[in-house]
């Protein structure tokens, strides 16, 4: 009841003190009036863009890419290109303004002018500055107006060590600037003191993300040991100077973490005293009022109040599309009713605590900032515990407003240079003209009591939002979130009951049986050599043999197996490999090198594997059915027979489970024949099928040496199937092997191979090059460029050349080299001595061909190789044709787009290939020209994912249909026509007929 009577307060304050601060910034609200065609051109842009949603789309894009158009042609032909899509229906004046024939044309050029100066002037509308003069000129400004300070550096993605450290140096600086300049500053009551105390003058709010190239949950305290060092020297200096700082919040996945290092660091003997430090909550995260709970409780702990600043969020976006991606809960709330309610009850949590916590309300809606007001003001929080900050250019009338009524106000203000710039304005804009945006709402003249009512959401029952699959058979299985702390647990303990299972023997799995073998070899790990991960049993000739009878006698009984019934198999192996997750990617890491990130996505690939061919199985045992008057007609399918699946060491789980359990819910029997250095993973997903309740014979694990084992099996006239990833060399071999009819043998055998790439990136001139580099880096060296699908090309074109190959080498040089096991490595080692003696030929070779631009050094207690960068590579250079397996880089540079695409085609394969580009017929013609399999447009090139990216190439990169694709098990099936004569005596059955 007293709860009750204190929102009824609260909320009749709200309400004065909205209507209040509307009325002082009524005149705002005159945007969309009749002088529509006396706007300036950039209030143009954005009236438009409120009113047209596909417009909006592409004039972001092409805002997106303005920074990186080096000419006025480029500019308007972006113009046209983004804009003058038919389904984009234009405003008069702009259509009239993009009728040019040519991007040179005068009209063209005063297109590009117009455009780009309007864009400019946007941007300086929401960045204080492109240098520190400016920003100390906006601050003065600020000042003079009664509103306090902070200062945020631009800059989307700090990809390199020198750019984390060159951002701790300017933030150095530009605290000796500002403090420079403030002593000259008079004092203003105001903003300066509070309850008697003086306040710092100035402020600067930092990322933690950007002191550290590396910044990954995973490797928590790697992070948090690299993150410290800078932030202490920033602590240090701001103390010395009489400076204050704030740190800002980012993307979900570091704010965990973030929180962390900051807690732990500011209890330190050195600065826990200090109450010139501030941390940032999102109100649209779910868990934002559980974090605002614990930072109350922490800082009672600590003694000294620190300041948390309240915002909503600007990465919702962002937020829900990884989630839905990755298959995570969503950790925003969807509608912004419920975020605006959370918001409130944060804002009445902070300021309840006023004495443990200075609260800064971060917020362009009036009703969130009066409420604020309401609260602080029943509650008669002192001065000091309580601030309303507002974002520069996006709440300026409400400022003045609340500045006028005595309120200490900050104001948020990024600067930097435009290019750096422009994935804040995007931010920006996206917010300015979204349609539950307050300002929107308020600019567009809704009713004053619609803008001031209360949210009313039960945010305990706020849904997250549903994902697509749902509703479908199929779901994919979500990658472990590293960035909660119990996972990263999970992760940890299993490597220890792993390590206590090392060295034991596995045995050939014939007939349902464990069976000795007269050769047993050591499968070792290649970080570390001298440890043996296994000791496996290769099975003879004869043996393999043996399994050969086994799957002959099994067959008939497996065929005859309902499809549910097959299908349910695999769904069981499927959650147990969910519920042995973290094992089996312990095992993965130790045997083959893949570290701890690629190896948990290797476990969710399999998973996926058997519940997509699940279902595909029972999509496909439906059949088709073509029934005419008097006759039926069906089209079904029925296994092959005896599938052999040769698996490789690099997806020793993924690959060896799906083309194994492809062929087995196909109804073939299956012989699983490893690599030698990847059979101790084999062997547990061996343990997993027979778990799940594989009859004997139906599959067996057969490893041996593959020129004996491999060879007979292939060449064994009651092969049907032969399913193998690996070599080119090999492949062929097989493919040849396959086509000679054997004596006794009355069919043809069906090859179905996956032989590897030498795969391309084009980067143009519009590219996105934080973009482009961090996704290069990523699909060239992670897992040490042993995927089938691995960056091993670069094309860039001339005018961006320099600059990318020397952002490239430094976030290369960033990479930690290391055990695979470790958190904070991104490039292990290679997977045997014969793998690093073959690459290190290469990078011989490569020194010969072209200029060696980076080769990092690497442990030398295993298998390892350190990325290797060559620039100015020629297009047929052994190095850019033949396929390395191993983290070798080769950077062509080209002259244009049209050459870029003939070079990525010059070779043997066709298998994956990536495009960073921003201009729309690139794009375009990327997609009908670029000859591979796989082409991803501006991401990396690696990690498909089963129904999302179904995978393969053609050339010699392999033949079949895609794996993870709905033509996939067509190929371990015969179809067959079955027509029946239904009419007796000149009649028929009738369908429907009673």
């Amino acid at each position: 009841m007293v709860l009750q009577v204190q929102n009824s307060i609260y909320e009749t304050k709200t309400q004065e003190i909205a209507k209040q601060l509307l009325a002082a910034t009524q005149e705002n609200r005159s945007f969309f009036s009749a002088l529509r065609d006396q706007m300036r051109w950039d209030d143009k842009l954005l009236a438009w863009a409120m009113s047209n949603p596909g417009l909006r789309v592409q004039l972001f894009r092409f805002i997106d890419t303005l920074p990186a158009l080096h000419s006025k042609s480029e500019v308007a032909a972006h113009l046209q290109e983004y804009l003058g899509d038919e389904s984009v229906e234009l405003p008069a004046a702009l259509k009239g303004m993009l009728n040019f024939a040519s991007p040179d044309s005068m009209p063209g050029q005063v297109a590009a002018t117009t455009v780009g100066t309007a864009v400019e002037t946007l941007a300086h509308k929401y960045i204080s500055g492109e240098n520190i003069q400016q920003v100390i000129k906006t601050v003065e400004k600020l000042r003079k107006e009664k509103m306090a300070f902070t200062i945020d550096l631009l800059g989307e993605a700090v990809i390199t060590e020198a750019e984390a450290q060159s951002y701790l140096d300017r933030y150095l600086e530009l605290m000796q600037q500002l403090v420079t300049a403030s002593k000259n500053w008079p004092h203003i009551p105001a903003i300066d003191e509070a309850d008697g105390e003086m306040l710092p003058k100035v402020q600067v709010s930092v990322k933690l993300t950007a002191f550290y190239s590396q910044f990954d949950p995973l490797d928590a305290d790697g992070s948090e040991a690299k993150v410290s060092d800078r932030i202490r020297i920033l602590l240090r200096r701001a103390k010395e100077l009489g400076a204050a700082v704030h740190f800002d919040m980012e993307q979900y996945a570091y704010k965990d973490i973030t929180l962390t290092i900051l807690k732990k660091l500011l209890l330190e003997e050195e600065f826990r005293q200090r109450t010139d430090i501030g941390i940032t909550l999102q109100a649209y995260l779910r868990d934002s009022a559980a974090d605002a709970k614990d930072m109350i409780a922490w800082l009672k702990q600590r003694g000294y109040p620190l300041t948390i600043r309240l915002v909503k969020g600007a990465y919702w976006d962002q937020e829900t599309i990884k989630a839905a991606q990755k298959h995570w809960p969503q950790p925003v709330y969807n509608d912004k009713v419920a975020t605006d309610a959370n918001f409130e009850a944060i804002t009445q949590l902070l300021l309840e605590n006023h004495q443990y916590v200075y609260a800064a309300i971060g917020s362009h809606n009036v009703r969130s900032h009066s409420r604020a007001i309401a609260i602080a003001q029943s509650l008669k929080v002192p001065r000091r515990s309580f601030e309303l900050q507002v974002l520069y250019g996006m709440g300026d009338k409400l400022a003045k407003a609340l500045a006028d009524q005595g309120y200490r106000v900050r104001v948020y203000c990024p600067y930097g240079e435009l290019l750096p710039g422009m994935a804040y304005l995007i931010r920006r804009l996206l917010e300015n003209t979204a349609n539950s945006s307050f300002l929107r709402q308020n600019l567009e003249n809704k009713p004053i009591e619609e803008l001031i009512a209360p949210p009313v959401v039960d945010l305990s029952h706020a849904e997250a939002q549903r994902r697509r699959e749902e509703s479908a058979k199929f779901v994919g299985a979500a990658d472990s979130d590293f960035a909660q702390e119990g996972r990263r647990r999970v992760c940890q303990e299993a490597f220890r009951a792993v390590r206590q299972q090392l060295g034991r023997i596995y045995l050939p799995l014939i007939n349902g049986e464990y069976v000795q073998t007269d050769t047993v070899i050591d499968s070792v790990n290649p970080s570390q050599v001298s440890e043996v991960v296994g000791k496996v049993g290769l099975v003879s000739v004869a043996q393999a043999e043996e399994a050969m009878e086994a799957a002959k006698a099994a067959f008939p009984g497996w065929r005859n197996t309902p499809v549910k019934q097959r299908a349910d198999i695999l769904r069981k192996a499927a959650d147990l490999m969910e519920q042995r997750r973290a094992e089996l990617s312990a095992w993965i890491v130790l045997e083959v090198g893949k570290p701890v990130k690629e190896a948990d996505a290797e476990v969710s690939e399999a998973i996926d594997f058997c519940r997509y061919y699940a279902a595909e199985m029972e999509r496909l045992d439906q059949g088709v059915v073509y029934d005419l008057a008097g006759e039926t007609n069906r089209y079904i399918y029925q296994p092959r027979g005896i599938v052999v699946v040769i698996s490789p060491w690099n997806f020793p789980l993924a690959i060896a489970c799906g083309m194994t359990v492809a062929a087995l819910v196909a109804g073939n029997c299956t012989l699983l024949k490893p690599a030698e250095t990847s059979s101790v993973i084999t062997a547990k997903l061996t343990e997993i099928l027979v778990a799940a309740g594989i009859p004997k014979g139906v599959f067996q694990y057969v490893p041996g040496k593959g020129s004996q084992v491999g060879a007979y099996l292939v060449n064994h006239a009651d092969t049907h199937v032969i399913a193998f990833t690996g070599s080119q060399e090999v492949g062929c071999r097989i493919y040849s092997e396959a086509s000679i009819l054997k004596p006794g043998q009355r069919h043809m055998k069906r090859v179905i191979a996956e032989m590897g790439g030498k795969n391309a990136i084009i980067v143009d001139e519009s590219a996105d090059l934080d973009q482009a580099v961090a996704g290069v880096v990523q699909s060239a060296f992670g897992y040490s460029g042993q995927k089938c699908s691995a960056c091993s090309r670069v094309i860039v074109l001339q005018p961006i050349y320099e600059t990318f190959v020397q952002r490239l080498v430094e976030a290369t040089k960033s990479l930690n080299v290391g055990e695979a096991e470790l958190p904070s490595t991104q490039v292990g080692p290679v997977i045997d001595g014969n793998a690093q003696g073959r690459i290190r030929e290469y990078i011989e070779q490569g020194k010969q061909e072209a200029k060696l631009a980076l080769e990092l050094p690497s442990p030398s207690q295993g298998y390892f190789v350190g990325p290797v960068i060559f620039s100015d590579v020629p297009a047929n250079a052994i190095i850019a044709q033949q396929e390395i397996f191993g983290p070798v880089l080769a950077i062509i540079p080209v002259a244009d787009f049209q050459t870029a695409l003939a070079v990525a085609n010059g070779t043997n394969y066709a298998l994956t290939g990536g495009l960073y580009s921003r201009t729309p017929s690139h794009i375009q013609q990327a997609q009908n020209e670029f000859e591979v399999g796989n082409l991803y447009i501006n991401r990396n090139i690696t990690g498909a994912i089963v129904a999302r990216q179904p995978f393969g190439g053609f050339k010699l990169s392999g033949v079949g249909s895609k794996a993870g694709g709905p033509d996939y098990l067509l190929q371990f099936l015969e179809p067959r026509t079955i027509t029946e004569n239904i009419q007796r005596q000149g009649f028929a059955p009738i369908e429907g007929a009673e």
